[in-house]
């Protein structure tokens, strides 16, 4: 018994990889293409980390968690719920890395937005997104 190999194309060593490099895997959702990325990166909604000011206040709520994340500035958050309530570790200092859809492409200038995956600086990473909300700092008041 023979087994028969199909040629292989030499400019696309995975001919079953998507444009992202991830391999489909029967029974999982498939990666999404590098050109859906991109339209779905687009469209996107979400709380950018240059719109947020010192103390600003993000209330994520995820399928499983909810967390408050307190904007200390120079891209220090304090986080509490979640993962670390349950682990003992709130109020957390942290960064955050970004925003993913699931797998490895991360958007880096979220802090978050629904429908994705939070991804904090320890390399926690939240389900699925549900809602957001952002409470802004108090305008400081001029003494004349």
């Amino acid at each position: 018994m023979s087994r028969r190999s199909t040629p292989r194309d030499p400019r696309n060593p995975l001919p079953h990889a998507t444009l992202s490099g991830e391999l489909p895997i029967q029974g999982k959702t498939h990666p999404m293409a590098l050109t859906d990325l991109v339209r779905e990166v687009e469209r996107m909604q979400g709380v950018e980390k240059a719109e947020l000011k010192c103390g600003d206040l993000v209330l994520v709520r995820t399928r499983n968690s909810s967390y408050a994340i307190f904007c200390l500035g120079d891209g220090r958050y304090r986080v509490s719920g979640g993962w670390f309530d349950r682990t003992g570790a709130s109020p957390a200092e942290t960064t955050i890395n970004g925003c993913t859809w699931g797998g490895s492409a991360i958007k880096t200038d979220l802090v978050a937005s629904r429908g994705l995956f939070l991804e904090f600086g320890n390399h926690v990473v939240t389900t699925r997104i549900q809602q957001v909300q952002v409470i802004r700092a108090d305008e400081p008041t001029a003494i004349h």
